[in-house]
């Protein structure tokens, strides 16, 4: 046994003193795109199962159940009146004048790469 843990040792000692040149590994294509896609795959679904995905109301209004804003017709022409003959209402839920729009949606459209604007009604 002694003499098998000796060439061990020089076989270990000609392995790690190889020239990179020789220290080739052979692949076969097929497992290695298996492999990645499975390592996609379980990335994938792991960063899914741990995001809590975005809030489409992240702050409105948030102790009722469900939020519905009503507005009459003598509202909105009361609103048209005061501004232009224009009613601008929020779509994106980040306005501090909710449920009118204050132009939040710039800043969020920026950093979410989306593209919401107001509700305008012309009168």
């Amino acid at each position: 046994w002694l003499k098998q843990l000796y060439q061990s040792q020089i076989t270990r000692a000609r392995i790690r003193c190889l020239p990179l040149s020789q220290m080739t590994v052979k692949v076969d294509p097929t497992s290695l795109a298996v492999g990645v896609g499975l390592g996609a795959l379980v990335g994938f679904l792991v960063s899914k199962a741990l995001s809590k995905g975005t809030l489409v109301n992240p702050s409105i209004d948030k102790a009722s159940a469900k939020v519905a804003t009503v507005q009459s017709m003598k509202d909105i022409e009361e609103t048209c009146k005061n501004n232009n003959g224009k009613a601008v209402f929020c779509r994106c839920w980040r306005s501090s004048k909710f449920p009118y729009c204050d132009g939040s949606h710039a800043k969020y459209n920026k950093e979410c790469c989306d593209n919401t604007g107001p509700l305008v009604i012309n009168a």
